[in-house]
Protein backbone atom coordinates (compact mmCIF):
# COMPACT_ATOMS: atom_id res chain seq x y z
CA UNK A 1 0.00 0.00 0.00
CA UNK A 2 2.78 2.43 0.97
CA UNK A 3 4.59 1.64 -2.28
CA UNK A 4 1.41 2.36 -4.29
CA UNK A 5 0.98 5.74 -2.60
CA UNK A 6 4.60 6.61 -3.39
CA UNK A 7 4.07 5.75 -7.07
CA UNK A 8 0.89 7.88 -7.26
CA UNK A 9 2.73 10.74 -5.53
CA UNK A 10 5.55 10.40 -8.03
CA UNK A 11 3.11 10.59 -10.95
CA UNK A 12 1.32 13.70 -9.63
CA UNK A 13 4.55 15.63 -9.20
CA UNK A 14 5.75 14.43 -12.57
CA UNK A 15 2.86 16.32 -14.13
CA UNK A 16 3.80 19.55 -12.33
CA UNK A 17 7.56 19.38 -12.61
CA UNK A 18 9.38 22.61 -13.48
CA UNK A 19 11.10 23.07 -16.83
CA UNK A 20 14.56 22.64 -15.33
CA UNK A 21 13.74 18.99 -14.60
CA UNK A 22 12.74 18.10 -18.16
CA UNK A 23 16.22 17.13 -19.34
CA UNK A 24 17.46 15.81 -16.01
CA UNK A 25 16.47 12.67 -14.14
CA UNK A 26 14.60 13.22 -10.89
CA UNK A 27 17.27 11.29 -9.03
CA UNK A 28 19.96 13.59 -10.44
CA UNK A 29 17.99 16.70 -9.44
CA UNK A 30 17.73 15.41 -5.87
CA UNK A 31 21.38 14.33 -5.87
CA UNK A 32 22.71 17.71 -7.05
CA UNK A 33 20.46 19.57 -4.61
CA UNK A 34 21.50 17.53 -1.57
CA UNK A 35 25.16 17.48 -2.57
CA UNK A 36 25.24 21.27 -2.85
CA UNK A 37 23.58 21.70 0.55
CA UNK A 38 26.20 19.44 2.11
CA UNK A 39 29.21 20.98 0.37
CA UNK A 40 28.20 24.58 1.07
CA UNK A 41 27.67 23.79 4.75
CA UNK A 42 23.88 24.30 4.82
CA UNK A 43 23.62 20.71 6.03
CA UNK A 44 26.28 20.34 8.72
CA UNK A 45 28.05 17.25 9.99
CA UNK A 46 25.68 14.81 11.68
CA UNK A 47 22.54 16.54 10.42
CA UNK A 48 19.66 14.20 9.69
CA UNK A 49 18.29 14.16 6.13
CA UNK A 50 14.48 14.15 6.22
CA UNK A 51 13.43 12.51 2.98
CA UNK A 52 9.83 13.74 2.92
CA UNK A 53 10.93 17.32 3.51
CA UNK A 54 13.46 17.23 0.66
CA UNK A 55 10.89 15.62 -1.63
CA UNK A 56 8.39 18.38 -0.84
CA UNK A 57 10.96 21.14 -1.44
CA UNK A 58 11.86 19.69 -4.85
CA UNK A 59 8.28 18.73 -5.74
CA UNK A 60 9.35 15.11 -6.15
CA UNK A 61 8.25 11.84 -4.64
CA UNK A 62 10.46 10.27 -1.94
CA UNK A 63 11.65 7.59 -4.38
CA UNK A 64 14.28 9.63 -6.32
CA UNK A 65 15.36 11.29 -3.06
CA UNK A 66 16.11 7.89 -1.55
CA UNK A 67 18.04 6.94 -4.70
CA UNK A 68 20.03 10.18 -4.47
CA UNK A 69 20.83 9.47 -0.83
CA UNK A 70 22.17 6.03 -1.75
CA UNK A 71 24.46 7.67 -4.31
CA UNK A 72 25.62 10.26 -1.76
CA UNK A 73 26.29 7.43 0.66
CA UNK A 74 28.61 5.82 -1.90
CA UNK A 75 30.29 9.23 -2.30
CA UNK A 76 30.98 9.25 1.43
CA UNK A 77 28.89 12.36 2.09
CA UNK A 78 26.01 10.60 3.84
CA UNK A 79 25.87 7.62 6.17
CA UNK A 80 23.06 5.63 7.76
CA UNK A 81 22.88 5.48 11.55
CA UNK A 82 20.62 3.30 13.71
CA UNK A 83 17.49 5.14 14.88
CA UNK A 84 18.49 8.26 12.92
CA UNK A 85 18.46 7.19 9.29
CA UNK A 86 20.46 9.18 6.73
CA UNK A 87 22.78 11.78 8.26
CA UNK A 88 25.56 13.97 6.86
CA UNK A 89 28.92 12.29 7.40
CA UNK A 90 31.01 13.93 10.11
CA UNK A 91 34.15 15.73 9.00
CA UNK A 92 37.26 13.83 10.02
CA UNK A 93 40.32 16.08 9.91
CA UNK A 94 42.78 13.19 10.22
CA UNK A 95 41.09 11.51 7.26
CA UNK A 96 41.38 14.79 5.35
CA UNK A 97 45.13 14.90 6.00
CA UNK A 98 45.56 11.25 5.02
CA UNK A 99 43.59 11.79 1.81
CA UNK A 100 45.62 14.88 0.96
CA UNK A 101 48.81 12.87 1.49
CA UNK A 102 47.64 10.32 -1.07
CA UNK A 103 46.51 13.12 -3.38
CA UNK A 104 50.00 14.62 -3.28
CA UNK A 105 51.33 11.40 -4.81
CA UNK A 106 48.55 11.09 -7.38
CA UNK A 107 48.67 14.73 -8.52
CA UNK A 108 52.46 14.78 -8.56
CA UNK A 109 52.48 11.84 -10.95
CA UNK A 110 49.62 13.27 -13.02
CA UNK A 111 51.39 16.63 -13.43
CA UNK A 112 54.57 14.92 -14.55
CA UNK A 113 52.62 12.95 -17.17
CA UNK A 114 50.74 16.08 -18.26
CA UNK A 115 53.99 17.93 -18.89
CA UNK A 116 54.52 15.68 -21.91
CA UNK A 117 51.40 16.95 -23.68
CA UNK A 118 50.73 20.49 -22.40
CA UNK A 119 51.16 23.40 -24.82
CA UNK A 120 51.26 27.21 -24.76
CA UNK A 121 47.47 27.45 -24.68
CA UNK A 122 47.38 25.29 -21.56
CA UNK A 123 50.07 27.40 -19.89
CA UNK A 124 48.22 30.63 -20.70
CA UNK A 125 45.08 29.21 -19.11
CA UNK A 126 46.99 28.28 -15.94
CA UNK A 127 48.61 31.72 -15.77
CA UNK A 128 45.21 33.42 -16.11
CA UNK A 129 43.68 31.18 -13.43
CA UNK A 130 46.51 32.02 -11.05
CA UNK A 131 45.96 35.74 -11.71
CA UNK A 132 42.24 35.30 -10.99
CA UNK A 133 43.18 33.58 -7.75
CA UNK A 134 45.42 36.51 -6.81
CA UNK A 135 42.57 38.93 -7.52
CA UNK A 136 40.15 36.84 -5.46
CA UNK A 137 42.66 36.82 -2.60
CA UNK A 138 43.04 40.61 -2.70
CA UNK A 139 39.24 40.94 -2.56
CA UNK A 140 39.05 38.44 0.33
CA UNK A 141 36.87 36.12 -1.79
CA UNK A 142 38.29 32.96 -0.28
CA UNK A 143 35.49 30.67 -1.42
CA UNK A 144 36.07 31.80 -5.03
CA UNK A 145 39.78 31.33 -4.46
CA UNK A 146 39.17 27.70 -3.48
CA UNK A 147 37.11 27.02 -6.60
CA UNK A 148 39.76 28.57 -8.85
CA UNK A 149 42.44 26.55 -7.08
CA UNK A 150 40.54 23.35 -7.82
CA UNK A 151 40.20 24.36 -11.49
CA UNK A 152 43.92 25.11 -11.67
CA UNK A 153 44.89 21.60 -10.61
CA UNK A 154 42.09 19.95 -12.59
CA UNK A 155 43.35 21.54 -15.82
CA UNK A 156 46.80 20.07 -15.21
CA UNK A 157 45.51 16.63 -14.21
CA UNK A 158 43.18 16.31 -17.19
CA UNK A 159 46.13 16.44 -19.59
CA UNK A 160 47.83 13.37 -18.11
CA UNK A 161 46.13 10.95 -20.51
CA UNK A 162 45.41 8.36 -17.81
CA UNK A 163 41.65 8.08 -17.23
CA UNK A 164 42.04 5.77 -14.21
CA UNK A 165 44.41 8.23 -12.51
CA UNK A 166 42.06 11.14 -13.22
CA UNK A 167 39.14 9.22 -11.68
CA UNK A 168 41.16 8.36 -8.57
CA UNK A 169 42.06 12.03 -8.13
CA UNK A 170 38.42 13.07 -8.54
CA UNK A 171 37.30 10.56 -5.92
CA UNK A 172 39.96 11.78 -3.49
CA UNK A 173 38.90 15.38 -4.03
CA UNK A 174 35.27 14.39 -3.49
CA UNK A 175 36.14 13.04 -0.06
CA UNK A 176 37.93 16.27 0.80
CA UNK A 177 35.46 18.76 -0.63
CA UNK A 178 33.61 19.80 2.51
CA UNK A 179 36.81 20.62 4.39
CA UNK A 180 38.60 21.93 1.29
CA UNK A 181 35.81 24.45 0.68
CA UNK A 182 36.55 26.18 3.96
CA UNK A 183 40.28 25.48 4.19
CA UNK A 184 41.42 28.83 2.80
CA UNK A 185 38.97 30.59 5.13
CA UNK A 186 40.39 28.71 8.12
CA UNK A 187 44.01 29.07 6.96
CA UNK A 188 44.21 32.26 4.83
CA UNK A 189 48.02 32.25 4.87
CA UNK A 190 47.88 29.06 2.78
CA UNK A 191 46.11 31.01 0.03
CA UNK A 192 48.93 33.56 0.02
CA UNK A 193 51.54 30.80 -0.24
CA UNK A 194 49.73 29.05 -3.09
CA UNK A 195 50.16 31.85 -5.66
CA UNK A 196 53.99 31.74 -5.95
CA UNK A 197 53.95 27.95 -5.64
CA UNK A 198 51.63 27.78 -8.65
CA UNK A 199 53.98 30.09 -10.55
CA UNK A 200 56.84 27.67 -9.87
CA UNK A 201 54.75 24.73 -11.09
CA UNK A 202 53.84 26.57 -14.30
CA UNK A 203 57.50 27.47 -14.87
CA UNK A 204 58.63 23.85 -14.60
CA UNK A 205 55.85 22.69 -16.92
CA UNK A 206 56.77 25.35 -19.50
CA UNK A 207 60.44 24.42 -19.33
CA UNK A 208 59.61 20.74 -19.82
CA UNK A 209 61.61 19.97 -16.70
CA UNK A 210 62.39 16.41 -15.76
CA UNK A 211 59.64 14.04 -14.71
CA UNK A 212 61.16 13.79 -11.24
CA UNK A 213 61.41 17.58 -10.72
CA UNK A 214 57.78 18.22 -11.65
CA UNK A 215 56.49 15.31 -9.60
CA UNK A 216 58.49 16.40 -6.54
CA UNK A 217 57.39 20.06 -6.75
CA UNK A 218 53.68 19.29 -7.07
CA UNK A 219 53.92 16.76 -4.25
CA UNK A 220 55.65 19.35 -2.04
CA UNK A 221 52.93 21.89 -2.94
CA UNK A 222 50.30 19.52 -1.54
CA UNK A 223 52.36 18.59 1.51
CA UNK A 224 52.80 22.29 2.29
CA UNK A 225 49.01 22.49 2.59
CA UNK A 226 49.11 19.68 5.14
CA UNK A 227 51.83 21.45 7.15
CA UNK A 228 49.84 24.68 7.26
CA UNK A 229 46.67 22.81 8.20
CA UNK A 230 48.46 21.01 11.05
CA UNK A 231 49.98 24.28 12.32
CA UNK A 232 46.52 25.80 12.46
CA UNK A 233 45.24 22.81 14.45
CA UNK A 234 48.21 22.99 16.85
CA UNK A 235 47.69 26.75 17.34
CA UNK A 236 43.99 26.27 18.10
CA UNK A 237 44.85 23.55 20.63
CA UNK A 238 47.45 25.77 22.34
CA UNK A 239 44.95 28.63 22.57
CA UNK A 240 42.44 26.30 24.20
CA UNK A 241 44.88 25.38 26.99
Amino acid sequence: MQKSIAIIYDFVYDENMEDKYKNTSKKQVAYEHLRQLILDGTFGSGQRIIIDQIAKELRLSPIPVREAIRQLESDGLIQYKPYSGAVVTSINESEYIETLSVLSLLEGYAAALSSLTMDDQDFDSLINLNKEMESALHNFELELFGKLNERFHAEINEKCGNSFLIEEIKQSRQRMNRVRKSMFTMVPQRAVQSIPEHESIIKLLQEKASFEEIEALVRKHKLNAISTFKQRADTNQDQAL
